[in-house]
């Protein structure tokens, strides 16, 4: 949900204060230039995923991780205060945090699915960086139509061993552990599914192999893995056994960030960033006083700036509307928000991100990382990654029909 309030309650007020000192205190210096991995093609760089991991760990250990999570879980047992923390990062320009799994669905869904041992046995590393989760949701004949799931579960005395494949599995490659959607009876499409929690990285080599997918950027950022008569005890399913959709609906609820739990989130650090450069204006403005054209810069333009003024429109109507939607009663249907959060905000990215590609212009094409590229080539590789957010969480075309078939009630279409 959308995380601005407009006016702090005493709590927030003090906690934001706090969150201001520390992050002046503890704000870590710019993340290292290499972003792909020397050892593995496409791979992002081992350097920069353990700067990330660190700053997660230590954003945890001083509060602005898990804030509003009750303390028996690891959380900090406040009260709407992980958005000012989010405010806050956003505001110094920190990096960004690894495991979005775990932070922005996972532990969300493990609260609301969760048994105790499984609350007590992972939301707290979850927070803290401790161990990084992936998510196995979609498979090659499992896209869109998440319920036809054919990885099996088979109960076996208290355990199950599971065999299958999934496929487009962000991260999969630095995961200790993966949220996994199953069937567990083919008898039955919906209601033959159940949710566990699964260990990758201890099971690598042998029953769990992870191959990864090149992108159309060049990264390698998703994968392929293989169940091969992988054995899980049965404390680590989630809810009952037939259960597995009601589940998976909460998780993709959370990954359209419509959910209740607001996910933690760090802040916007460019490559090149120091402790001077912090963000003080949307990176596409900067972006556009810094391109020049015809010996003015590109915000000269007007008709840019108008296709500026237009972008950030479309954004902050996107804000506000879902903070109309925290007011229950102006919410017209339970599900609208859930389902047009994710569909606006991936094509808001992606059509920002093109903008961006457009104002750059030749030096659009150069190499990413480049030091003559505007914005070291962020914004083109912005635009080819859109591509996965208009897909991921349900594809913009299912997206629209289920919003026109669930909220406005239109005749399923053919």
């Amino acid at each position: 949900m959308n995380e601005n309030k407009a006016i702090d309650t005493p709590e927030q007020d003090e906690f934001r204060a706090y969150c201001r000192d520390w992050l002046e205190k503890n704000r870590p210096g710019p993340p290292p230039r290499e972003t792909r991995s020397k050892k593995q093609p496409g791979r992002r760089a081992e350097a920069l995923q353990d700067y990330e991991v660190a700053w997660l760990k230590l954003a945890y250990k001083g509060g602005l991780v898990g804030c509003d999570l009750p303390q028996e879980y690891g959380g900090g047992g406040r009260s709407d205060c992980q958005p000012i923390a989010n405010q806050e990062m956003q505001r110094a320009g920190t990096p960004p945090f690894p495991s979005i799994t775990a932070l922005r669905f996972g532990a969300a869904t493990l609260m609301d699915h969760g048994s105790e041992f499984i609350k007590n046995r992972f939301i707290p590393k979850m927070l803290a960086g401790e161990e990084l989760w992936c998510q196995g949701f979609s498979e090659p004949n499992a896209g869109s139509d998440v319920a036809n799931q054919q990885t099996f579960a088979e109960k076996q005395g208290d355990n199950w061993v599971i065999n299958g494949q999934k496929i487009w599995t962000s991260f999969a490659e630095w995961a200790d552990w993966m949220i996994l959607l199953c069937r567990t009876d083919r008898g039955d499409k919906h209601d033959g599914l159940t949710y566990f929690c699964v260990p990758i990285k201890d099971n690598l080599g042998g029953s769990v192999e992870v191959r990864p997918l090149v992108q159309i950027t060049g990264d390698a950022h998703f994968n392929e893995v293989f169940f091969r008569d992988l054995l899980i005890e049965d404390r680590y399913r989630l809810d009952a056994v037939g259960k597995g959709w009601s589940v998976a609906m909460t998780t993709l609820k959370y990954e359209r960030s419509a959910g209740d739990y607001v996910e933690p989130a760090g802040g916007w650090q460019r490559p090149d960033a120091d402790e001077s450069s912090l963000p003080v204006e949307a990176p596409i403005i900067g972006l556009a006083k810094r391109s020049q054209r015809f010996g003015k810069t590109a915000a000269d333009d007007p008709v840019i700036r108008d296709r500026i003024m237009q972008m950030m429109i479309r954004k902050t109507a996107f804000e506000q509307t879902n903070r109309r939607a925290q007011v229950e009663a102006l919410v017209d249907h339970p599900a609208r928000i859930a389902l047009q959060f994710k569909l606006v905000d991936s094509e808001i990215n992606q059509d920002m991100a093109a903008l961006g590609c457009e104002i750059a212009g030749a030096g659009a094409t150069m190499r990413p990382g480049d030091s003559n590229a505007p914005d070291r080539g962020t914004w083109p590789m912005q635009y080819l990654g859109s591509m996965g957010g208009t897909i991921a969480a349900g594809t913009s075309e299912i997206q629209r029909n289920q919003l026109g078939e669930r909220v406005l009630g239109l005749p399923k279409s053919k």
